[in-house]
């Protein structure tokens, strides 16, 4: 059983920075996708970023680009999200996710693991 855990969330002033850890345990990323999505209050969840494990190939979603950044520790099975240059409007629940059959990467339900989640509030 594949078991995800984020830590990191909390409250931060716009322009700040904050990072976000996904530990994964209990299998293995040789052939999956790992990717953050996040979910603010009355919205449907949003996709953030992803990495493909084994190539370490990264998409990111427009909205984050250039200011947030996906690193892997291969030896810790760990994703990070590097998030710089926050904005009000990442204040979120942010969860990881992970699959092993993914076909599309920003679709939600490909992902057949995932986390708790962690709040981020970013204040103005």
């Amino acid at each position: 059983e594949v078991h995800v855990e984020e830590s990191g969330g909390r409250l931060v002033q716009a322009g700040g920075s904050l990072i976000l850890s996904c530990a994964i345990s209990g299998g293995t990323l040789d052939r999956s996708f790992v990717a953050w999505f996040r979910q603010a209050p009355g919205k449907e969840p949003e996709f953030v970023g992803s990495i493909r494990w084994n190539s370490g190939s990264r998409y990111y979603d427009d909205s984050v680009e250039g200011r947030f950044t996906i690193v892997r520790d291969n030896d810790k099975n760990t994703l990070y999200l590097l998030m710089n240059t926050l904005k009000p409007d990442d204040t979120a629940r942010y969860s990881c996710v992970a699959g092993d059959g993914v076909v599309e990467p920003t679709r939600r339900t490909d992902y057949e693991y995932g986390g708790q989640g962690v709040q981020v509030t970013v204040s103005s």
